[in-house]
């Protein structure tokens, strides 16, 4: 597990997990276990009848997960393809008429709900993106202005990425079921770092990937309640009652499914030791470097995420230099790391551009360890010391 990792003697510290997860050795080794596991899961005879048995197993543990019932969960290739299913589904239904074409989602979901969310209102749905606070959190009067009775679909992120705020889901859903639309979350952080029941949080539609629970890449599902609409996204089979055509992952699910009971059952343990590692790395970097700046909520925050803004200096060159000394952080979701812009997500919570440039999250899990963060923490302050001297921009 990373954390502490030696290659030439090299000391490699990762801190990047809401990035991507390692395998943890117990999905490692259910994986390699099932490399034989070679049957069509389709299929009637004995190695498709075992196949199928492991998936559905692996359906039940990701399933317990969430607290969601049987047969709720489809599986999928990941968070991106199961976004992007409810939102092909809400575009089929405002298409087919019934007097519902209005889409409410919030500023800073991630990029695959909000360019999805912009595409249905370039296909002639009206969008309304919702404003948060400075701490990341939506304005709830702004939801409830936006509410009619043209709202098909309330969708808004469980926990974001980049600054960990975690939203009233349970208040949005009973705001959106009064008015009579569907709810979805993009779950993706969330699940398996906080408790997630799909009843409790009230929500019509859940998504989920695997590997941001220490489970294989391409893998990922999509919890629908029952009696909620969905129109196929990938078709041409049966598989998944007819909703997701393809071959079976036979390998990626149980994978996913072995993460799952991981997950379930070290949840707790999870929630306490991330914490106080955050927390550790907090007060030790707030101690050393004047003037750091957090972001994201103060409470209402996933246990694992500490996002910092460095005033005087830019976060590129912090990462770079971090990753030269053996730290490897980010500056914000990987899938807009090729982008020169700051953070829509830390712009979005009134950050300006130099802070947002200038802003680092780090992301813990397992692994990581107190000698890890003390490490940080000895590393970091001569890093930006030496980056405000070069900056023109007053820290």
């Amino acid at each position: 597990m990373p954390g502490t990792m030696n290659s030439s003697d090299e000391r490699r510290v990762y801190a990047d997990f809401n990035a991507t997860t390692p395998l943890r050795p117990e999905v490692r080794e259910a994986m390699i276990e099932c490399l034989g596991v070679y049957g069509n899961a389709s299929s009637m005879h004995t190695s498709g009848r075992d196949a199928r048995k492991r998936v559905e197993e692996a359906r039940d543990a990701v399933e317990k997960l969430i607290g969601a019932g049987p047969k709720t969960v489809i599986f999928t290739s990941g968070g991106s393809e199961s976004n992007n299913t409810v939102f092909n589904t809400m575009l089929r239904k405002a298409l087919a008429g019934g007097g519902r074409n209005e889409i409410v989602t919030s500023g800073i979901e991630h990029p695959c709900v909000f360019n999805a969310a912009q595409h249905l209102q370039g296909q002639g749905l009206k969008v309304t993106f919702l404003k948060v606070d400075g701490t990341g959190k939506i304005d709830m009067e702004e939801l409830k202005r936006a509410l009619n009775e043209k709202t098909l679909l309330v969708s808004v992120m469980l926990a974001n990425n980049e600054i960990g705020t975690v939203q009233d889901l349970a208040e949005i859903s009973r705001l959106a079921k009064a008015a009579g639309a569907w709810v979805h979350t993009d779950a993706v952080q969330a699940v398996g770092k906080i408790p997630v029941d799909v009843d409790a949080l009230g929500v019509d539609y859940l998504t989920m990937s695997a590997h941001k629970i220490y489970g294989p890449k391409g893998v990922g599902g999509l919890y629908v309640r029952k009696g909620a609409p969905l129109v196929p996204f990938v078709m041409g089979g049966h598989q998944e009652e007819g909703f997701r055509a393809g071959t079976y992952n036979n390998l990626g699910i149980m994978g996913f499914g072995t993460a799952a009971k991981v997950a379930y059952a070290e949840l707790e343990n999870y929630r306490t030791q991330t914490a106080a590692l955050r927390d550790r790395l907090y007060q030790g970097l707030s101690k050393s470097i004047p003037n750091m700046k957090r972001n994201g909520h103060g409470t209402d925050v996933l246990p694992n995420t500490l996002n910092v803004s460095f005033p005087g200096a830019e976060g590129e060159a912090i990462l770079l230099a971090m990753d030269f000394a053996g730290i490897e952080a980010s500056t914000g979701s990987a899938c807009a790391s090729g982008s020169l812009e700051p953070s829509p997500v830390l712009m979005a919570t009134g950050l300006g551009p130099e802070l947002a440039h200038g802003s680092i999250r780090f992301s813990l899990g397992w692994g990581i360890t107190e000698a890890d963060i003390d490490y940080i923490v000895e590393k970091l302050p001569p890093i930006i010391a030496r980056l405000r001297a070069m900056s023109s921009v007053e820290s």
